[in-house]
């Protein structure tokens, strides 16, 4: 399987950082990219702890967590502002993005550039800015770290 070079990100607003990001700008490092909903009941229960987690346990390497708020459906109800009171609600620490939407596109620009089937989704970029791993749905713990440790054992 060849590793696809992973698109940029299209974000309309950031939280948690000083600075926007993009993919291009973590070159070097493992990404994780944490696409969630607040109002998706397997991002709330799952996904979301799961990237706070990854950011804290990995917090001494290169490892940079990036969450994705990627709003496909209920567009009125899970706006920035809302956005920012979930984040401070769950204490999420990581950087996040607001995807962007292109004109009365239902699905955000970063969503379809990855041809993301849903939230959560996790894709995990390699230091090379490829591709390494997507999963769609919830992901085992151990699982997902095991791919984490492995890439970043990698040589740049």
């Amino acid at each position: 399987m060849t590793a696809l070079p992973a698109p940029e990100l299209a974000v309309s607003r950031w939280f948690n950082t000083p600075e926007p990001l993009t993919l291009a700008g973590l070159r070097g490092r493992v990404v994780l990219l944490h696409a969630f909903q607040m109002l998706c009941p397997g991002c709330v229960s799952h996904g979301t702890p799961q990237a706070q987690r990854a950011h804290t346990l990995f917090r001494h390497t290169d490892l940079a967590v990036v969450g994705l708020h990627t709003v496909f459906e209920h567009h009125a109800a899970m706006t920035p502002v809302s956005l920012e009171a979930f984040i401070h609600e769950y204490r999420l620490t990581f950087p996040i993005g607001v995807d962007a939407h292109e004109g009365n596109q239902p699905v955000p620009v970063t969503m379809g550039r990855f041809k993301m089937r849903g939230t959560p989704t996790a894709i995990v970029i390699g230091r090379d800015g490829t591709i390494r791993h997507e999963g769609f749905g919830q992901e085992d713990d151990l699982a997902l770290g095991a791919i984490l440790g492995s890439l970043l054992t990698e040589k740049p």
